[in-house]
């Protein structure tokens, strides 16, 4: 039922410039808690603030100014390269657009095409690759420059090597900020400042990766 795929009584903080992961099997809640960030719904009780405000006093433009995403599954738009990198920030200049697409790894591929930025990605972004439309996504987030940043899950369809080089375009993108990860592989939340063990909606375990180990439970 609904219930069953809710969140209770779940209390977490992220502290400035660190990384928490939200860890459980599929439907223990974890999507759901980006989805509450966003506000894509609100909350039937309890709060969540940034900085102490309330996300739910402020307006959607304002808070998803203050949140960036680098998704599961990017959504591009039929346009441009350019223009799908560009929704991070409408009014950007090349040279941040080009810091942006070098910081994600994916300038030297933009410039080896043949129309360049110029290039349309298709419907859904279907020319390029997985780890080519991650990148768009990370270089997009870069570009908009976000105290905060959710990873969801952001590299579980990739191969082991291309997600190697996400995961150094990751390391770009989240230096100084403040990261909340939504993970299915263990590999890329070793190093995370806290983890969040979610089950049936229940905050299950919380500490670090060696903590989490060391309890020999859910983790």
């Amino acid at each position: 039922g609904e219930t069953s795929r809710g969140i209770h009584g779940v209390s977490f903080k992220c502290k400035r410039e660190t990384k928490t992961a939200i860890v459980g099997h599929t439907g223990a809640g974890k999507t759901t808690i980006s989805r509450l960030l966003f506000r894509f719904y609100d909350l039937a009780s309890g709060e969540i603030t940034i900085d102490g405000q309330n996300i739910s006093q402020v307006t959607q433009s304002s808070l998803r100014h203050a949140v960036g995403v680098v998704p599961q599954d990017t959504v591009l738009f039929n346009e441009s390269i350019r223009f799908n990198i560009c929704y991070g920030k409408v009014c950007a200049e090349s040279a941040e657009i080009n810091a942006a697409a070098k910081g994600a790894h994916i300038y030297d591929f933009i410039v080896s095409l043949s129309k360049q930025w110029d290039t349309e990605v298709g419907e859904r972004g279907l020319k390029l690759s997985g780890g080519e439309k991650q990148r768009v996504a990370i270089a997009r987030c870069l570009l908009k420059d976000p105290p905060i940043v959710v990873l969801d899950e952001a590299t579980s369809a990739l191969d082991s090597i291309t997600e190697r080089t996400i995961q150094d375009a990751l390391v770009n993108l989240t230096k100084g900020r403040t990261q909340l990860v939504i993970a299915h592989r263990l590999s890329t939340i070793q190093d995370a400042d806290q983890i969040i063990v979610l089950k049936n909606g229940l905050v299950h375990e919380r500490g670090t990766h060696d903590e989490l180990l060391a309890l020999d439970g859910e983790y």
